[in-house]
């Protein structure tokens, strides 16, 4: 046969020797058809269609009706009149033969099953009178399943899902949450009880036993579940003494928790300190949020710790509030927070003094805040209208907009806001980053706003002592101009406190170079030279010491 390399395989499938044949499973739909379902040869015939397209999975609490036959043999098992068999699903010593079978039926649907002795090892165990090679016959019915979550992966908690929720979020480690509970020892004695509104509380900080924690974070609102719950997440080996009318709760007990998730809200930390945080009690649509600059309409309700209004916007018809996002015309952690919000989204946010009203004492229109109070602001976020993009405005728009953000973050600077400073220089150079549109004169002035805003933005970055973020920002501006002191110079600095001490070296001598009467550069060379001899001593302290251990 002449084979040539450039011919092409037309063939879709490769072909198949009969000792290699696929095995191709077939699931019945008919009443009283029969199909081989599995490899080993288990055999399903369906007698009665069930509901639905939904099927339990492994694992998955499962009621049943079943009768168990020797083929060619009489009957030796079958569940109780009246009394059905509720078991796991793969864990039932006469129903594990026809597992595979089993995660294909519908609720309500009645099978039989023909299972081969190779699936029957062990059943022995249970019925010595069955012979090793029998091949068994089981009729099913599957009255009805709960959907079994391993919630720890190791049996500790056992969540049996009792009604099912439409909602598709759940709540996270971080966030709030309502539930109601009851706790019963094994013997169906109440231990524990929530009272009927609920309970909230953070997550990640836990409430009652640890298997509450792990299991609501599985659970979406309005879900309600069953935990069987080993000890070591329920109470340990010391128990609980008797309280709040319940009795105790002895050491090694296991516990049944009916759980509800009433509701939750999603967290934000809206600063890093966590001193602004955000509870978004009904997300909000879209996916757009208020830029720097935007102008936003809120509503809300201002409350100290103790319930007090003592403000309030857009109620009892008055107006909104409309503002611009960013502008310090708001208190501040206010400002950060709508920053993060979207249209439709209804939120309560925390704020401690020192992103609120600070130390001082403050009167407002219904109330005097004393001084370092925490507030507590219900805002709904009704609607804002965005800066316009880079994208959508003119060469002339970029470079005005780009000298208006300059202006703002040098009186920011000055006033030793670096944060709000360096937003301000980034927004600018964001503005003229792209000169396609630009002529050549736009040019050069979008060449100025870059260098002078990226210098700017490093300098602020260095008082906030984000080191790397400063190196970067002088690393775009010697990719323009390689011989720029105040980049070298700034990056050295930078270069110094992240103990890169080679590089800064670098740096400072091409700046030395180019300006060799340059006092600053001179110092900081100086400083260096320490700064290395200080460390060197360092390591080679270390470096005995260790070797002395040695």
């Amino acid at each position: 046969m002449d084979l040539h390399m450039d011919d092409i395989d037309e063939q879709i499938v490769p072909p198949v020797s009969e000792k290699e044949e696929e095995f191709r499973p077939y699931f019945p739909e008919k009443i009283d058809e029969e199909g081989v379902i599995t490899k080993s040869g288990l055999k399903k015939k369906l007698v009665k269609i069930g509901d639905g397209w939904d099927a339990p999975e492994l694992g998955d609490e499962i009621t049943v009706n079943y009768k168990a036959t020797v083929v060619g043999g009489e009957q030796f098992a079958a569940s109780a009149d009246g009394e059905p068999l509720i078991v796991f699903v793969g864990k039932d010593s006469i129903l594990k033969g026809c597992t595979e079978g089993i995660i294909t039926m519908r609720k309500g649907e009645l099978s039989i099953f023909t299972v081969p002795p190779e699936l029957t090892q062990g059943i022995q165990l249970q019925y010595p009178d069955i012979p090793k090679d029998a091949t068994l016959q089981l009729e099913v019915e599957l009255l009805s399943w709960l959907k079994v979550v391993d919630v720890c992966e190791d049996g500790g908690v056992l969540k049996k899902i009792l009604s099912r929720s439409e909602v598709f979020e759940r709540a996270e480690k971080k966030d709030e949450v309502t539930v109601k509970y009851e706790v019963k020892l094994e013997d169906g004695t109440v231990v524990a009880k929530s009272p009927e509104e609920g309970v909230e509380f953070l997550v990640n900080e836990g409430h009652l036993c640890p298997a509450i924690a792990k299991a609501v974070v599985t659970m979406r609102k309005e879900e309600k579940a069953i935990l069987l719950v080993e000890p070591e997440y329920a109470f340990g080996n010391v128990g609980r003494p008797a309280q709040d009318g319940f009795p105790a709760i002895p050491p090694n007990a296991v516990v049944h928790i009916t759980l509800e998730l009433l509701s939750f809200k999603l967290l934000e930390y809206i600063t890093e300190d966590m001193l602004v945080i955000k509870k978004i009690t009904t997300p909000g649509v879209g996916f757009e949020k208020p830029n720097s600059g935007t102008t936003a309409q809120i509503r809300y309700i201002a409350k100290l710790a103790d319930g007090m209004i003592f403000d309030k916007k857009g109620h009892d018809e008055e107006d909104l509030l409309e503002f611009k996002v960013d502008e310090e015309e708001i208190i501040e952690g206010l400002d950060m927070a709508v920053a993060t919000m979207k249209r439709g989204e209804f939120a309560i946010v925390i704020i401690n003094p020192e992103y609120g009203y600070g130390s001082s004492e403050t009167k407002t229109k219904f109330a005097v805040v004393p001084p370092n109070s925490i507030l507590y602001y219900e805002v709904e976020m009704v609607g804002f209208t965005k800066v316009t993009e880079s994208w959508d405005m003119e060469a002339a728009q970029k470079l005005e907009y780009a000298a208006k953000r300059k202006e703002e973050g040098n009186i920011y600077f000055k006033a030793g806001k670096y944060k709000r400073a360096s937003l301000r220089y980034d927004m600018a150079a964001k503005y003229v980053e792209f000169e396609s549109t630009f002529d050549e004169g736009q040019k050069k002035v979008g060449h100025f706003f870059k260098v002078s805003c990226h210098l700017n933005n490093a300098s602020c970055k260095l008082k906030l002592k984000e080191f790397r973020e400063a190196a970067s920002l002088c690393t775009k501006v010697l990719k323009l101009e390689p011989s720029n002191i105040k980049a070298l110079f700034r990056r050295a600095q930078a270069y110094m406190e992240t103990i890169d001490l080679d590089l800064a070296e670098l740096d400072l001598k091409k700046a030395h170079e180019i300006d060799p009467d340059n006092r600053e550069v001179t110092t900081q060379l100086l400083r260096l030279k320490n700064l290395r001899s200080f460390h060197d001593k360092k390591d080679a302290a270390l470096y005995a010491n260790m070797m002395k251990k040695l």
